[in-house]
């Protein structure tokens, strides 16, 4: 419980420090309020309300096509349309601005073939370049929720309606789409805390938010205080979001007459023909080419041009060494931040399973506060983390709490445990729940203690459950961006702050090969999820 009271230090210390207010923070304040804050406010507000809308439709939209009607490619489209999952957002925002930017080969063939020379197209690093971006990388959030939604409910009763005699749109309209609410506003809610959460693109496309204020005023301008508030007033959008999102999933369930295996076997989903067609593959396919296939192409096209150069940068022993350094660092803290992660959620889940009483009151709450760990944003935790270090710091200098944060792994693995201790811990649970309560009675019965029924009896039953709540959580790690940026030691760059810092300085061809592995990385999760999609 103490373990888990510690992970919730960074949030409070966020909190906290308005309790410090003095005449200095009030001026600090009010000087955001003057300058930058209303931009803060207003780009956030505007990114947040556009994504939403964005999200919303392209995820319904390609959740109704594969699971309301019947066209060739449909099984294909039910796992593809996952892929962007893989693709972190400032990933693809290196390779979309790469490719449609003024100066790219896109605008300047066709500048070229037309004789003109006027942009064809907006700037892609602004605000509107930043929206359809997050809405192309984070409609899988919303396309996975909804899916389940109609797929366990709303196809047997539109066939009930198609019965009744109801014509398609009347289905869609007030069967489906009722149904599918809930869904969609949990899934929408996802997509939010992602995008606040976001560093790199708001960074590389030059935004005014309210996470890239808070690394200017901690890195840039030096001031903690100011750093703080914004931090707390991010931490208070995430909270109203999260507060959406757990409203929306306990409005997830549906009672229905009989059982919805029954219905499902009844219900047909409606066959496309000519236009109809045309639409559910470009509604299914046009997500897929440009949140995965293309910017992938575009890497990869970016590595042939620096292979076929004879002053790359690339393919020299140099960079491939340090190549090699960063996956390597990557590798070790993305694997340990997994094995503390899945340890402290087996020990948590074990004292769960056999807790009663107040105990048990307590671990409950003890896991509520680790399941709200993964919807604060890196930022946040960072500069929750510092906060705690320069307090420790001033109580007993002698500790050199500092050098023990930021000099060492400690604060990146603190950090780590803090964001995804809540992925492994959903995992383990969702294991511990397959074990049926007879085997630990059994164990008791034949004279075994705790330690003897959790490693001989829990922890093989727990093997599959373990191993990919260690996954998820070494795939997270791995695309992992704000946090590590702050907190990271000296000489220990990871994969996603190169590509970020290469894409920063316009060296995308040498940000292409981190990115690229980060994304074979992020296929990972994809993979396991569309197998589990099939089997279910």
């Amino acid at each position: 419980m103490l373990l888990s009271a510690g992970l919730g230090l960074p949030v409070l210390g966020v909190l906290g420090a308005w309790l410090a207010l003095d005449a200095g923070s009030l001026a600090t304040l009010a000087h955001q309020w003057q300058t930058v804050l209303p931009a803060y406010a207003m780009q956030s507000g505007l990114l947040v309300l556009a994504v939403g809308v964005g999200v919303a439709v392209l995820g319904g939209a390609t959740a109704a096509a594969v699971t309301l009607f019947e066209f060739p490619g449909r099984r294909h489209f039910e796992w593809a349309l996952l892929l962007p999952l893989a693709l972190p957002a400032y990933v693809l925002a290196y390779a979309g601005t790469d490719a449609l930017q003024f100066s790219g080969p896109l605008q300047t063939a066709l500048r070229e073939w037309t004789g003109s020379s006027r942009p064809f197209w907006p700037d892609v690093r602004s605000l509107w370049g930043a929206v359809i971006l997050f809405v192309i990388s984070l409609y899988p959030y919303v396309y996975l929720l909804a899916r389940t939604a109609l797929g366990v409910q709303a196809a047997p009763m539109m066939e009930a309606a198609r019965m009744l005699g109801a014509p398609l749109k009347r289905r869609i309209l007030e069967v489906a789409l009722p149904m599918a609410r809930p869904a969609l506003a949990a899934g929408v809610a996802l997509a939010l805390m992602e995008t606040l959460a976001d560093y790199g693109v708001g960074a590389y496309f030059g935004l005014s938010t309210f996470t890239t204020g808070i690394y200017k005023a901690w890195l840039v301008l030096d001031d903690r205080i100011a750093a703080a508030q914004l931090a707390s007033m991010l931490l208070l959008l995430v909270g109203l979001l999260l507060w959406a999102e757990q409203r929306a999933q306990s409005r997830l369930r549906f009672a229905s007459a009989r059982p919805a295996a029954v219905g499902a076997v009844e219900a047909r989903p409606v066959a496309l023909r000519g236009a109809g067609l045309l639409g559910a593959w470009l509604v299914c396919g046009l997500p897929v080419l440009a949140g995965f296939v293309l910017p992938v192409v575009w890497l990869l096209r970016l590595l042939w041009q620096e292979a076929q150069a004879s002053d790359t940068p690339v393919f020299v022993p140099e960079y491939l060494a340090r190549f090699a350094d960063w996956a390597w660092v990557s590798f070790k803290l993305a694997s340990l931040a997994g094995v503390l992660a899945v340890g402290f959620a087996l020990l948590l889940a074990f004292a769960m399973r056999r807790a009663q009483g107040r105990k048990a009151w307590g671990l409950r709450a003890a896991a509520r506060i680790i399941s709200l760990g993964y919807a604060v944003p890196g930022a946040v935790v960072a500069v929750g983390i510092l906060l705690w270090a320069g307090l420790l710091q001033q109580w007993l200098p002698q500790w050199g709490v500092p050098m023990l944060v930021t000099g060492t792994v400690f604060g990146l693995m603190y950090a780590y445990l803090v964001r995804f201790s809540s992925v492994a811990l959903q995992s383990v649970q969702a294991g511990y729940a397959a074990i049926a309560p007879s085997v630990d009675e059994s164990a008791q019965l034949l004279g075994a203690g705790a330690p003897r029924t959790f490693f001989s009896l829990h922890l093989p039953l727990l093997a599959r459950s373990s191993v990919a709540a260690a996954l998820l959580v070494f795939v997270d790690t791995m695309k992992e961006l704000p946090a590590t940026l702050v907190l990271r030691p000296f000489g220990s760059d990871t994969l996603a702050v190169v590509a970020y810092q290469f894409a920063r300085d316009e060296r995308l061809a040498e940000a292409a090969l981190p990115s690229l592995a980060i994304v074979a990385v992020g296929l990972i999760p994809v993979v396991m999820l569309s197998r589990a999609l099939r089997s279910r």
